[in-house]
């Protein structure tokens, strides 16, 4: 790829922030309901703007986010797969595929050309992570332009690019839904609480993705370059008891906090409760993320692993109108 080649792409017209997709993730929960009292003058000034930007603001999970809970049934951030948003419904289906159901319809449908443009969906994580966004592809030249951005005008956050390797159709969270999308995930934050330092992490963060959105949709060429991608690899679970299943070891205290650091063959991995040490015996070294996340107990995750490389970006800038209708008559031209 040559990355002083620019590459055009559709203006993005319809954006959504997605907050309280788990109901006791705050600083998302918080910022969405301070964005919602803001959104009539938001409104106002995109009125005076000549192409403006539509910004939807969404309380993903209103029932868990009521009783400061991950969720009520189920999971809302593993409704989105193709079999679950168009499987049968029957008087037994949990509170949470409903609800994908409701924010599919309203932010999708997922993969077709009436879903809104970008889904940036909020949330905290009690790992040590600092700022991440969470994609499920390592070439949506959109997502990671937004993250280039996000790093310039953020320099003293910490700050990563996760890809999971899932397809559009396995694809399971609310981001998916979008044409382009990603989740915002910073920490550390316990569940149930709000940081201000966290919480103004984020807001500053959606600040400037939204500028970001505005710069793109009025001409500003963004130059191509790199990013770092973690790719995640694999996830490794507590040792637990045979019998009971239940955990038998804490992370280790030199792993604890250590998220992106890297972790090499012996390294110390677990400590047990009856005080062994139990080391990393993978092949090659590996970056741990999500170590000790609260809410993967429950998923049988201690922590995931994930392989780092550097990925070139070209320079993109957006489609033009007469581009842009020359797309659309190529994928009418497509359907029929």
């Amino acid at each position: 790829m040559e990355v002083d080649k620019v590459v055009h792409l559709p203006r993005l017209s319809r954006v959504a922030v997605c907050g309280g997709t788990h109901g006791n993730e705050l600083s998302g929960v918080y910022l969405v309901r301070e964005l919602l009292k803001v959104e009539k003058k938001v409104k106002e000034k995109e009125e005076e703007e000549a192409e403006p930007v539509s910004v939807l603001m969404v309380l993903s999970n209103p029932r868990a986010t009521q009783q400061c809970r991950r969720y009520v049934d189920t999971d809302l951030n593993r409704c989105f797969t193709h079999a679950t948003l168009n499987g049968p419904i029957s008087d037994m289906v949990p509170y949470e595929v409903i609800r994908s159901r409701e924010l599919n319809a309203m932010l999708g449908p997922k993969g077709s050309p009436e879903a809104v443009d970008l889904v940036c969906d909020l949330h905290n994580t009690t790992a040590d992570m600092g700022l991440c966004l969470i994609a499920y592809s390592d070439c949506d030249w959109i997502c990671m332009h937004i993250f280039r951005h996000l790093q310039r005008q953020m320099p003293d956050i910490p700050m990563r690019y996760i890809h999971f390797d899932v397809s559009n159709k396995e694809s399971y969270s609310l981001d998916s839904v979008g044409k382009h999308g990603f989740a915002m995930e910073i920490g550390p934050q316990p569940h149930g609480v709000v940081r201000s330092n966290i919480y103004t992490a984020m807001k500053f963060g959606v600040q400037h993705m939204l500028d970001w959105v505005h710069f793109f949709n009025s001409g500003t060429i963004f130059e191509g370059g790199f990013v770092d991608v973690f790719t995640m690899v694999r996830h490794i679970d507590y040792p637990r008891d045979s019998e009971t299943q239940n955990i038998t070891a804490a992370i280790h205290p030199q792993l604890q906090d250590r998220d992106f650091c890297l972790l090499h063959p012996g390294d110390p991995l677990f400590q047990t409760f009856s005080g062994e040490t139990l080391r990393y015996k993978g092949n090659t070294p590996l970056y741990p993320f999500f170590i000790n996340e609260c809410a993967y107990y429950e998923k049988g995750i201690a922590l995931s692993l994930a392989r780092k490389r550097r990925v070139m970006i070209p320079a993109i800038r957006v489609q033009t109108e007469q581009e842009q209708q020359a797309n659309q008559q190529g994928f009418a031209s497509e359907e029929e």
